[in-house]
């Protein structure tokens, strides 16, 4: 039987919403009702018989496949956030790992009897619930960029490995950097040698990649996803990581079951954890990219932004004072308005992802990577109020040299790209559109609190003993709020 949904919302009396579904197509149910309220279970306003529930469990498992599909596509907004939370837990939809969403509660905008919030559809955010990003192949992947770690040793025996295997085994066109295969330790390697007869090349800074690749494994340290970060300054493939560097805070696989792991996620099995990037702008004094109103608006096509200039940044921006003996004297602006003046060694811009890099170290708060945001983190302020904040991810950044400085200042982004600013020049920085897709390797909650645990060693300390034959007296009871009232 073929039925049409028509969904409507429809007000009541209790504080939720019903959904109102018109079946079409038997004559049989054709002016039936069925009303889904996000409190109760499905029902129906007159008797259906078993054929009619298995009609009703038929209409939601097929509104809740629509609703995942927008959902996916990123026009799923936060309306419909709790009628997808409430089929979950209504058993449908059993693909999902997590039983409810990422999102915060929806605010009541309803501000006592008169006030509410002004409706401004055209700025609604529809962005993907964080906790059900998944990872979808439109086609399937054929061209694979290998990222291994330099004059390592150690990595060489995994990546002959993996590459090997995704040629024979996969039949997959393999992408390696020049300079890898150039390398003294890959040179003296006979299957290296061999396997360079069946890959392909490519030099940084002279071939594009952002058409030619589907999908990105490193195998090195955190190094090696910065590095493939910067590689793709528009629109990057999923990204892999297996650990084999120092810290490993981004790179969640190990390489022992590469076979198994690999296989799920050109398979499309396989969550994603959006790392949000930052855009960055260099705008030299007198530039007419200087005048436009925001950094959203600036694209690489214009003339004067070269490759330098204009970079999408992983981690962080880095303004500093360089090698002069005086204060780093610079102007933030948040939104074209000046806030502070900084005087020390500098200031970081840092996505999410680079609160726990340079930041931390700094004494900035760790962030998620989901929450959308951007840290600003003084560098040894000459200031003890100086703390570190928090801003929405949407706004620019602009750094100037104050006219009161002593001396100019460098700008570094990820640690690379290192050039001085002058009074006058200016670095405009926001969000950018394009983040780096990291597939997880159990999901996005684990793998961070993991790697805060075995990278940084967070909140590690040796436990307290039980104190023997403590016991409990009432004044201590009164005090941990536990003492009985009777």
């Amino acid at each position: 039987m073929s039925s049409l949904l028509n969904g409507t919302r429809r007000k009541s009396n209790s504080e939720s919403d019903s959904i109102s579904m018109d079946l079409e197509g038997d004559q049989s149910i054709t002016q039936k009702m069925v009303k889904f309220d996000l409190s109760d279970n499905l029902t129906d306003e007159s008797d259906g018989g078993s054929y009619y529930n298995g009609v009703k469990r038929r209409t939601a498992n097929a509104r809740f496949s629509r609703t995942s599909q927008e959902m996916e596509k990123g026009s799923f907004s936060f309306e419909n956030m709790n009628l997808l939370d409430n089929f979950k837990n209504k058993g449908f939809g059993q693909k999902f790992r997590r039983t409810k969403s990422l999102y915060g509660v929806m605010p009541n905008c309803k501000f006592g009897p008169c006030g509410s919030i002004l409706d401004d559809s055209a700025t609604s955010l529809t962005i993907p619930d964080p906790g059900s990003q998944k990872l979808n192949w439109n086609k399937p992947p054929l061209t694979v960029l290998v990222i291994k770690k330099m004059y390592d040793e150690n990595a060489l025996s995994a990546f002959t490995q993996l590459v090997k295997w995704l040629i024979q085994e996969k039949h997959m066109v393999v992408y390696v950097e020049k300079a890898v295969l150039d390398d003294a330790i890959c040179t003296g390697n006979p299957v290296c040698q061999e396997l360079q007869k069946k890959i392909k090349t490519f030099e940084e800074e002279k071939d594009e990649l952002t058409n030619k690749i589907d999908f990105v494994i490193c195998l090195g340290g955190d190094g090696t996803l910065l590095y493939a970060s910067s590689l793709f300054q528009a629109s990057m493939p999923p990204v892999m990581a297996f650990n084999m560097g120092s810290l490993g805070f981004l790179t969640p696989f190990n390489f022992q079951g590469y076979r198994e792991q690999v296989t799920q996620v050109l398979e499309g099995n396989a969550g994603l954890l959006l790392r949000y990037r930052l855009k960055c702008v260099i705008c030299r004094k007198d530039s007419h990219i200087s005048k436009i109103p925001h950094v959203k608006q600036i694209q690489r096509s214009h003339s004067t932004v070269q490759s330098k200039t204009h970079m999408l940044v992983f981690n962080e921006v880095v303004v500093d004072r360089g090698q002069s003996p005086y204060l780093c004297n610079i102007d933030l602006y948040v939104e074209g308005k000046l806030v502070t003046t900084v005087q020390g060694d500098g200031l970081i811009i840092s996505t999410p992802t680079g609160s726990t890099a340079y930041a931390v170290a700094a004494g900035a708060s760790m962030v998620h990577p989901n929450v959308p945001a951007i840290v600003i983190t003084p560098i040894c302020p000459h200031s003890l109020s100086f703390r570190p904040v928090v801003v929405p991810a949407g706004v620019e950044i602009k750094i100037m040299v104050s006219p009161e400085a002593r001396n100019s200042a460098w700008v570094s982004l990820d640690g690379r790209n290192r050039q001085e600013i002058f009074e006058g020049d200016s670095v405009r920085i926001t969000t950018a559109q394009y983040p780096v897709p990291s597939v997880c390797a159990k999901d996005q909650m684990d793998d961070w609190f993991e790697s805060l645990a075995e990278c940084l060693h967070w909140n590690v300390r040796k436990p307290q003993k039980p104190m023997p034959g403590l016991v409990e007296s009432p004044s201590n009871n009164s005090m941990t709020g536990n003492s009985d009232s009777s």
